[in-house]
């Protein structure tokens, strides 16, 4: 095989890239005009393309190093064999995009949607003068991720296989479903990552952390896995706790419980399911379970929708990926909980009215919930001291009187109204 060579790129101004995107976006918006931006083998090391929809364009064999696409909306979008080396890819969209063979040692992707992106193997060749076909590439590799940051990145079903990322940082990705055969994952941090049903067989994972990781229904097959760390990682095997016969034994909790709200207290007895997993529960929607006792309890994934929750303790409980749509959350204490991608639309989190007509605020203090759908929820008074809501969906949720001064809000999208609310 020939051995691989250099080609010349063509180096633009950010005046010449200014221009080309502004051709491409009429064509998207159907003007007349506009045309396809086509930069394959040209140098934009360094140059701004930040906010603008390049949606279907070539960047194949570019120089992208230290450019700045966030926020960019880059859907199917070709980088095959790609310079993108420390370039800034935070917040973008990059849904089905081709990053085959793309070198992103350092970039920085950060909150980006990499629905479905295919970032295998890839190499470019192409043929000389005399007919020969060559090779080319750029200084370093094809399909590196090498520290490169993906925390709270979408990678659900991206194709990953045999890509190369030692020490790259996932904390808290979307990895559902993620196809990652035979990568190299030496060293890197998976803390809070979702890796369901993700195909990890053969891979290294070396002294990777998973601590806290979702790895319900991944292959690990012939994965290399020492010094990893697994701490509190959820698999499929079910807690210890939770013994053969655990569902029955919760829904006769769960019905002495409703029993106990429905009587004042003069029936039943309520339920203590502190640190239980639950998921093999039966369906929880639409439950009445006022005042239930669940701190530290693992609800992952589970149907909570309607459910009847107020003044309850799931404090330092995980819900991540749980349906809450429309639950009655009022004054309930979620202080620490997980919620990460959790459905909470039109839940309702405001006060609770008990003795004395006072009230009780929902605590949300510490919470973790990164890409929560809040939207239409109702947040009156809530607390949300050091809570993580970055990426959440708040439009159109109520947050008059809330203590959300504190909170991360990083990417997080709100209502122009109730933002300004929120500041003032």
């Amino acid at each position: 095989m020939p051995p691989a060579q250099r080609t010349s790129f063509a180096k633009l101004s950010q005046r010449d890239l200014t221009a080309a995107i502004a051709r491409h976006e009429m064509l998207y918006t159907g003007r007349m005009g506009g045309a396809r931006a086509v930069f394959a083998f040209c140098d934009l090391s360094g140059l701004d393309l930040s906010g603008h929809n390049l949606a279907d364009a070539d960047f194949t064999g570019a120089i992208l190093e230290e450019a700045n696409l966030s926020g960019a909306k880059l859907d199917s979008t070709s980088f095959y064999g790609s310079d993108l080396r420390r370039a800034n890819m935070s917040g973008a969209s990059l849904r089905r995009t081709d990053m085959r063979g793309a070198c992103m040692r350092g970039a920085n992707f950060i909150g980006a949607d990499l629905f479905e992106a295919d970032m295998r193997e890839g190499t470019i060749a192409q043929q000389d003068g005399r007919g020969d076909i060559r090779f080319l590439q750029h200084d370093i590799g094809p399909t590196e991720l090498p520290a490169a940051m993906l925390s709270s990145a979408n990678l659900e079903r991206a194709k990953m296989t045999g890509s190369i990322a030692i020490q790259a940082d996932f904390t808290d990705a979307m990895m559902r479903g993620c196809r990652l055969a035979r990568a190299n994952l030496r060293q890197a941090n998976f803390v809070g990552a979702n890796l369901e049903n993700a195909d990890l067989s053969g891979s290294d994972l070396s002294g990777a952390n998973l601590s806290g990781a979702v790895l319900i229904g991944a292959k690990l097959t012939m994965a290399q896995t020492k010094d990893a760390d697994f701490t509190g990682a959820l698999t499929d095997e079910v807690s210890a706790s939770v013994l053969r016969e655990m569902p029955d034994i919760i829904e006769e909790m769960l019905a002495l419980h409703a029993r106990w709200v429905e009587s004042d207290g003069r029936e039943g007895r309520p339920a203590d399911l502190s640190r239980m997993d639950l998921r093999k529960a039966t369906s929880l929607s639409h439950r009445s379970m006022t005042a239930l006792i669940a701190p530290g309890a693992n609800l992952y994934g589970l149907d909570l929708s309607g459910a009847s929750l107020q003044g309850s303790n799931l404090q330092n409980a995980d819900l991540r990926s749980a349906r809450l749509s429309g639950a009655d959350l009022r004054g309930v204490n979620l202080s620490g909980a997980k919620l990460n991608y959790a459905d909470l639309r039109d839940a309702k989190l405001g006060p609770l009215i008990i003795s004395n007509a006072r009230l009780l605020p929902a605590r949300l203090d510490q919470v973790t919930a990164r890409y929560a759908d809040l939207r239409g929820a109702d947040l009156r008074r809530a607390d949300f001291t050091a809570a993580d809501l970055s990426y959440a969906n708040l439009i159109d949720a109520d947050l008059r009187g809330s203590n959300i001064a504190d909170a991360d809000l990083s990417g997080a999208k709100q209502s122009p109204v109730k933002a300004a609310a929120i500041v003032g």
